[in-house]
């Protein structure tokens, strides 16, 4: 928990609502346990990707494909999004989405472990959404910088680790001590970047915001 709870209601029930296709994926994905960006975070990231108007956003962990949902209703026409997954499972259920909602030329949706497949892209993108392994980020980092645009916009979800983070490794669960260590390694880097800006923002589960100069 990163703010007060009645915080977070009073602001979720400001909100707009989504699009019935993005309640539906939501609706689905809660049913199924399969976790997506807190609503908070989602109307924060639709807001950046107005403010932004990227054309080339690369996501690294699609799951079932609502924050790429998400970020298509925002982009600009003629706008484009990769999005990698590994989980063989969910790789379906998220092409069916996009298939759905209409986006399925809109969004390409590339199978396989993130590492291996960042190595093997050359585009420069203007936006880059990281969330999936939180463990990863830090190894992922390299990888996106090559990748992202100068100017471009590096999002990364849930560093905060549910006030996690800020606790020493000896009161964070053994099973848990290497992504404390290794998220707060990420958070350093993007702090100390020459060629980084970046703002942590304690909304959802923490947003890190990084612009490439």
């Amino acid at each position: 928990m990163t703010i007060d709870e009645r915080a977070i209601t009073y602001i979720n029930s400001l909100e707009n609502g989504d699009s019935p296709i993005l309640q539906a994926v939501a609706r689905e994905a809660r049913d199924s346990f399969v976790p997506i960006i807190r609503k908070e975070t989602a109307a924060f990231l639709k807001t950046l990707v107005e403010m932004k108007r990227p054309l080339r956003i690369l996501e690294v962990g699609t799951a079932v494909g609502y924050s790429a949902l998400l970020m298509a209703e925002h982009m600009p026409e003629g706008g484009h999004i990769t999005t990698i997954e590994k989980y063989e499972k969910r790789i379906p259920i998220a092409r069916e989405n996009f298939k759905r909602a209409g986006m399925e030329e809109r969004i390409t949706l590339i199978e396989g472990d993130a590492a291996v497949v960042l190595d093997g892209l050359d585009e420069a993108y203007d936006l880059i959404f990281m969330d999936a392994a939180k463990g990863q980020y830090i190894h992922f980092l390299p990888k996106v910088m090559r990748l992202l645009a100068v100017g471009g916009v590096l999002i990364s979800d849930n560093v905060l680790q549910d006030g996690d983070l800020i606790e020493s490794r000896f009161a964070v669960t053994r099973r848990n001590r290497t992504i404390h260590a290794r998220m707060r390694e990420y958070l350093y880097e993007l702090k100390h970047r020459p060629d980084l800006q970046t703002a942590i923002v304690p909304i959802g589960d923490g947003v890190t915001v990084s612009v490439k100069i």
